[in-house]
């Protein structure tokens, strides 16, 4: 089994990259995140261009690690300074790691338009650079920026630049893609190339400014690159970087090629769900291995064939990567989907229970409505309950107003005022929010908690809103979803009208009936 070494660039790459601002901190935790996994070189950033990274690299002098060598970001010597004279190369040799990335151009349109220096000079950069890192006890790797582009323009030269760093004591020539235009075959083959002339280490470095990006690395391994680079989750600038989420599993789990310990691969969705949290993003539900989707089935047919044979309609199993599978419920659903979630809360229900096409079809006609309950497990735990004579609500709304003052200078609480009936009796309640939903919410647990005390001890840590029919425009149905908490647990509760406040208090009102019901609270019933 072939090795290969995993380079993950998120705190330098990935901090380029729409809305991603690291701490100190956040960089230490994720350091930690990717040693634990088993990534062999993280990338941390450059002790030259900002005080954040100089402090990074002081702190982790304190942090021992177990698989993970962290590695300092630079470029070569400036154009006509002399390379002891450069304080960004003083700085790459007195920082406190072993290991260094250095890069420096390949193609020659950079070159003479963007240095505006001649292609010798540019060649005695990378050479002085290397050289002098090497002489300060360095272990080097070299980025050759723009390869690709490079080669496609002038061969002769991006190959020149490549071996010259080589002669000059690279560890690794890291092959870059840097614009993210290239495609497979053109990677695949001056991949080829370069490994017939260098005889140390080859990297690989893409964008995926093309959608290409793992393809390309793939495409780079099979023509001899040994050392994959990426940001963990795809983040980077523009579209971002190889993803190593999907490389890796792509890598060992498909093809074979020995990466991280065997049992670390399923800890491959947890690392990806901890870096995206640190870095304040959410991990795209479609992306393959680790996101939400990956291993969701709608289709009837396919659901079928999955609980048959999984293999079938998954290509690995979802816990070979921490993931899990989920069946999702929508009009398309056959008896199986629906079935293994109505199981889940009504074990009396069989395939062949009259009440499940019953269900199936009130699910289609509530879809219709523009509700969903894929995400909405409450809502429909509720809605075939209530099907089923098994639930008796806790309260009846028997009507609600929204009084909002605007004043562009100060942000001005909304008001709520609702009322409700519980068994025989009426309540009228006021209550103050941040916005028209909250002041709903506040008023209605004031009114409610007279009847039912447990009621204290949760709230909505989450509220979305979706247009179901985007050509009707501002009349168009929304649906709406709320995630609830009582800190033990979490629920979400679906609401659709025309009325985005009538769609909000009929998710509202399942939230706190959902709530009151896994409580064991028995309702006040109607004398």
């Amino acid at each position: 089994m072939e090795k290969l070494f995993v380079f993950d660039s998120t705190l330098r790459d990935g901090a380029q990259g729409e809305s991603v601002n690291f701490s100190v901190i956040d960089k230490i935790n994720i350091v930690k995140a990717l040693d634990d996994f088993g990534v062999h070189y993280i990338e941390a950033g450059n002790p030259f261009s900002n005080p954040k990274d100089v402090e990074f690299f002081e702190k982790m002098k304190e942090v021992t690690l177990k698989n993970s060598k962290i590695v300092a970001f630079g470029s070569t010597r400036r154009a006509g300074v002399d390379v002891a004279d450069d304080k960004s190369v003083q700085m790459m040799a007195n920082v406190s790691v072993d290991t260094v990335a250095i890069f420096g151009k390949s193609w020659d349109l950079h070159v003479d338009e963007i240095l505006r220096t001649s292609r010798e000079e540019n060649i005695a950069m990378i050479t002085d650079t290397i050289k002098y890192l090497k002489d300060s006890g360095k272990t080097v790797f070299f980025y050759a920026e723009h390869f690709f582009d490079g080669c496609k323009n002038n061969e002769e030269y991006a190959f020149e630049v490549i071996k010259s760093a080589e002669k000059a004591g690279a560890e690794y020539v890291i092959l870059c893609d840097t614009n993210g235009g290239s495609f497979p075959d053109e990677v695949a083959e001056f991949t080829k190339k370069a490994r017939e002339v260098l005889s140390v280490g080859i990297g690989i470095h893409c964008h995926n400014d093309t959608g290409c990006a793992v393809a390309n690395t793939i495409s780079a391994v099979k023509s001899g690159a040994t050392q994959v680079h990426g940001t963990f989750t795809g983040i980077g600038e523009r579209c971002g970087n190889t993803c190593l989420a999907t490389l890796i599993p792509n890598l060992q789990l498909k093809m074979g090629y020995e990466i991280v310990p065997e049992e670390n691969m399923k800890n491959l969705t947890e690392c990806a769900k901890c870096i995206s949290e640190i870095s304040n993003l959410t991990i795209g539900d479609n992306l393959p291995y680790i996101g939400k989707s990956a291993f969701s089935h709608k289709g009837g047919m396919h659901i079928d064939g999955v609980v048959k044979l999984n293999k079938s309609f998954e290509h690995i199993s979802p816990e070979s990567v921490g993931n899990q599978r989920q069946f999702l419920l929508s009009e398309m659903s056959g008896k199986t989907a629906v079935l293994s979630k109505v199981n889940k809360f009504a074990p009396q229900i069989t395939k062949d229970s009259p009440e499940l096409v019953d269900i199936i079809e009130m699910l289609k006609m509530q879809e219709q409505k523009g509700y969903q309950y894929e995400a909405a497990a409450a809502s429909f735990e509720l809605l075939v309950k209530k099907f089923l004579g098994q639930f008796t609500p806790y309260f009846e709304i028997i009507y609600f107003k929204i009084i909002c003052e605007q004043d562009s200078s100060v942000d001005t609480p909304a008001c709520g005022l609702v009322k409700i009936r519980v068994g025989n009796e009426y309540k009228i309640s006021a209550g103050e929010g941040n916005g028209p939903v909250n002041a709903l919410d506040s008023a209605l647990r004031k009114a409610l908690v007279e009847f039912y005390p447990d009621l204290e001890g949760f709230f909505l840590i989450d509220y979305k809103v979706r247009v179901v029919d985007t050509t009707s425009a501002t009349a168009a149905a929304v649906r709406v979803l709320i995630e609830s908490t009582d800190k033990d647990s979490v629920w979400t509760t679906v609401g659709s009208s025309t009325d985005i406040l009538n769609a909000s208090v009929k998710a509202l009102t399942d939230s706190i009936e959902y709530k009151l019901f896994k409580m064991g609270v028995m309702p006040i019933a109607k004398e």
